[in-house]
């Protein structure tokens, strides 16, 4: 049974990688007349060359031949020989251009094709998946399969042209020596047949193993510091070990059982090569061959052995090929978000009412998180969000920005269901600041005009001084044109947050959410960017979720949060005056020792 679903899962492998292979089906006719060609050509040559032969025996055997001089047909013969070898190059050049250009262009279709996915899947798909897997599957998955892909094209068409065609051409000149040749076959196929069953299921281990290697180094990459600072080199070491150990293993089987077709078809080749002498010889001393047709037949029996070997190296190759292309069509088929609605609508000057309607929602089915949350927020209100973590503060932005979907209730902006509304629209329709900061490699203007391209340099440097951020912009090198590495690397934490609320300030949308904005920065600028925020907010409806209750004092409602419910609602007055929950947290951040 398991053997069974691996075949069709090998199968609709097969069947995907040849529809992209489609849209060239002229250059891949191209290749095999090519091909064909290449092949007729080398197989004509060992004829020219067994002609050559005999010519020559004449040079000591004048009986042999009725030729009064051998040497203006031996040139003759030359001449042609050289003409055959230099078209045959040039055939397998036209057929290896084709050939690169055919592979290429479908690696560039896939990878286009898996990187628009990446764009279109949700974010739970994201968030429930090894990142380096998903870097891997669309990188090195895709060399690998581009490899094999490469070399299948080359190999696979002359292999078995060249097998057809050396068939025709021995039978031409011996049927009893071609019925030697053509019995001992079935071993090669034997052979490679068996090496293909085995080696699919292991190069398709090695591809995860390889994937799951490829996400550990990722993740460790990304937070060396954190794992210097709690001292885990040696368990991140024994981890890496474990599944470089794992890797090792499976590519030493995978390699091993490909690694078989060498020698295994060789010893088939010299089998044939020995039934050809044998029988040839035989045939010569009956007067059946000339010598120059056993010589002839010798380069047959050689071309005709050879594609076996090259071709049984080729299917190892395509079984690697096709392990790879299964993950990435793996990635490629993955369910995209639920597109917008044909007739969703477009939000334009939102006005910021916002209403959550007995809405609840759960990253993990079994596992509720918030249930039955209703909220309603007039335009220009600021809400702030307090609560313990994981009480689902994060999870209602996410909700908000429809990163995630609702399970049940429905959410709603001036009226409208955003379910009913274009994400586009509403996601421009809000200003995002968030703890965890995001900067893309560039200069400080790009990463500052993300949300609004056409800024002029009045708005950015307006913007820049609302932020606070436009002093130390100026002291960079280059201003605004100061280059950054990825993520802003040669940046403080502090100044990374100040261009995230830059690029914020740089957009005005009328709605705001603030998660943890000023985590980053120093309590003298922090209470800057509060003032700039203020005025920021004026007339906007502003979300904020804040650790610390100090920068949230002045928000019209608090939603205080736990276990995913409202436990309290109102000011911040109102909620000191209550002693509750809100109160308790207040306290404990301003507890005297």
């Amino acid at each position: 049974m398991k053997d069974d679903k691996k075949k069709v899962n090998q199968k609709e492998t097969l069947l995907k990688v040849l529809a992209y292979i489609r849209p060239y089906k002229f250059l891949m006719a191209l290749t095999i007349i090519m091909a064909a060609v290449s092949v007729a050509l080398t197989l004509y040559l060992p004829i020219l060359a067994g002609d050559a032969v005999d010519l020559l025996i004449y040079i000591f055997d004048p009986s042999s031949l009725n030729v009064a001089s051998p040497w203006p047909a031996l040139f003759f013969i030359l001449k042609k020989m050289a003409v055959v070898i230099l078209l045959t190059a040039v055939t397998q050049w036209i057929m290896n251009i084709c050939n690169n250009k055919i592979v290429y262009s479908i690696i560039q279709d896939i990878r286009k094709k898996a990187f628009r996915r990446l764009e279109e899947l949700p974010l739970k798909y994201l968030d429930a998946h090894s990142h380096g897997d998903i870097v891997s599957r669309v990188v090195a998955d895709v060399d690998q399969f581009a490899d094999g892909l490469l070399i299948g094209f080359t190999q696979l068409f002359t292999g078995v042209i060249t097998i057809l065609g050396t068939l025709l051409f021995m039978i031409s000149v011996n049927v009893g020596i071609t019925v030697v040749v053509v019995v001992i076959t079935p071993v090669s196929l034997f052979v490679a047949s068996f090496i293909a069953k085995k080696t699919f299921s292991m190069f398709k281990l090695q591809s995860e193993t390889r994937g799951e290697q490829t996400a550990l180094i990722n993740e460790m990459i990304g937070n060396q510091k954190v794992v210097q600072a709690f001292n885990r080199e040696d368990e991140t070491l024994e981890r890496f070990d474990e599944i470089n150990g794992r890797l090792e293993k499976c590519s030493l089987r995978a390699i091993f059982f490909s690694s078989l077709t060498n020698p295994c078809t060789r010893f088939v080749n010299s089998l044939v090569y020995t039934g050809v002498g044998l029988t040839g010889a035989f045939a010569v001393l009956r007067g059946g061959l000339s010598v120059g047709q056993l010589t002839c037949f010798l380069s047959y029996a050689n071309q005709y052995t050879k594609p076996f070997n090259e071709i049984s190296g080729v299917i190892t190759e395509l079984q690697n090929a096709l392990a790879c292309a299964a993950r990435i069509f793996e990635l490629i088929e993955e369910e995209p978000q639920e597109p917008d609605a044909e007739d969703a609508m477009v939000l334009e000057n939102a006005e910021g009412e916002v209403n959550l309607d007995h809405v609840s929602f759960s990253y993990v089915p079994d596992k509720k998180l918030i249930e039955d949350l209703n909220l309603s927020v007039k335009p220009g209100q600021r809400i702030a969000i307090v609560g313990p973590t994981g009480c689902g503060k994060t999870t209602i932005i996410n909700l908000l920005m429809r990163f995630y979907d609702v399970d049940q209730g429905s959410i709603s902006v001036d009226g409208a269901n955003i379910q009913d509304i274009t994400r586009k629209s509403l996601r421009t329709s809000y200003g995002m600041v968030l703890q965890e900061t995001w900067l893309k490699r560039g200069t400080i203007r790009d990463n500052i005009t993300v949300g609004k391209p056409d800024a002029t340099e009045e708005e950015i440097i307006a913007a820049a001084k609302a932020s606070h951020a436009h002093s130390f912009i100026r002291r960079l090198p280059n201003g605004y044109d100061t280059v950054i590495g990825e993520d802003g690397r040669s940046l403080s934490g502090g100044q990374k947050q100040l261009l995230c609320i830059t690029r914020v300030m740089l957009s005005l949308p009328p709605m705001l959410i603030l998660d943890e904005a000023t985590s980053s920065i120093d309590t003298r600028t922090e209470i800057k960017i509060q003032k700039a925020f203020a005025t920021m907010m004026e007339g906007r409806t502003s979300f904020i979720v804040a650790h610390r209750l100090s920068t949230i004092q002045n928000a019209d409602v608090i939603l205080v949060m736990k276990d995913g419910h409202i436990i309290e609602q109102g000011n911040h007055e109102q909620l000191l005056a209550k002693g509750g929950f809100y109160a308790q947290l207040y306290n404990s951040q301003f507890a005297i020792a």
